[in-house]
């Protein structure tokens, strides 16, 4: 149920941030994606009623457990290292713009 309900929200959003409200790592993420204009599916698993049986699916799907758990275009990105690290180098706008969660990502 849980895998089935990860898979069903990475499938219909073009950008999925698996979260904690408390967790800084996660308000990182979201800053960032804030920042660039993206759009995106925050799911806070410390206030989902079932989050603690989806952050397991993920580990099981994904190989990690910890949060922030991010998916553009339907594809596993990694946590708050990663995703800040492709910003850094200037690939994550354009993985933005092809999953369709920009805007105008010439501007951005």
């Amino acid at each position: 149920m849980a895998m089935d309900k990860a898979k069903d929200l990475v499938s219909t959003n073009s950008v999925v941030v698996f979260s904690k409200t408390y967790c800084p790592f996660c308000v990182s993420v979201k800053e960032v994606l804030n920042k660039l204009g993206a759009q995106y599916k925050a799911v806070e698993l410390d206030v989902e009623s079932d989050g603690g049986e989806v952050q397991n699916a993920l580990a099981q799907w994904t190989g990690q457990r910890t949060v922030p758990n991010v998916f553009i275009g339907g594809k596993h990105i990694g946590g708050c290292d990663t995703t800040t690290g492709l910003h850094k180098e200037g690939k994550l706008v354009p993985l933005l713009a092809e999953a369709g969660a920009v805007p105008n990502a010439s501007k951005a």
